[in-house]
């Protein structure tokens, strides 16, 4: 699959943002051979499943410049990757507790010629400093995984949208909201994305201190 489908939905993209999207599924393709960070079945759909997936956060939300974006259990570097081409001037640190996935993103991210995006190998409990915002893809429970991130967030917004965490989740999310007893936005990635894929697709969005 080509990356046309990024350009479809984000058609304002400068030529050296369209070559660095473009280069992705050879790069991703390349290193998940070596150490397998994406499903082999999910590979060859990378640019829906996986770039125009993280892409879902800028449906959301218009990071400013020098606001920092935490990517908590980056993985293979999503949704922090696709976002860090999407918003040049906004500082993006991925981390992730699994050492040779952040050797992917180091090598992702240079080949490409990144310069917004750090990533390091830690635990989302011992990152240090605060962000803006935290983003993160279906790494674990609402319930679990907000009391790793609330203390990183600074509670003084500059944003349209109030600081806090957006996280990418699918399907049925009711008893996990419930749980988790936090106020919860949610937005379909559906009204943004016509591709099947996306019908289940969300983002939750928690405001700082809720």
């Amino acid at each position: 699959m080509t990356s046309d489908i990024i350009f479809k939905y984000f058609p304002d993209l400068t030529a050296n943002q369209k070559q660095q999207f473009e280069q992705l599924p050879e790069l991703y393709s390349h290193w998940n051979a070596q150490i397998n960070v994406i499903s082999r079945k999910d590979i060859d759909l990378l640019p829906e499943r996986h770039v125009l997936h993280s892409l879902g956060i800028a449906k959301v939300i218009q990071f400013l410049p020098n606001e920092r974006v935490l990517d908590v259990g980056t993985g293979g570097g999503f949704p922090g990757i696709p976002l860090a081409i999407l918003f040049p001037e906004t500082q993006f640190f991925l981390v992730d507790s699994i050492g040779k996935k952040i050797k992917v993103v180091t090598e992702v991210a240079k080949a490409i010629g990144l310069k917004n995006l750090k990533a390091e190998h830690i635990r989302a409990e011992q990152v240090p400093g605060k962000f803006d915002f935290v983003v993160s893809r279906a790494v674990t429970q609402l319930k679990d995984f907000y009391p790793w991130v609330k203390d990183t967030v600074y509670k003084e917004s500059t944003n349209k949208l109030t600081n806090g965490i957006l996280y990418l989740k699918g399907g049925d999310l009711e008893q996990e909201i419930a749980e988790s007893k936090l106020s919860v936005q949610q937005f379909d990635l559906s009204d943004y994305f016509s591709e099947e894929f996306f019908e289940t697709k969300k983002v939750i969005y928690v405001k700082a201190g809720r």
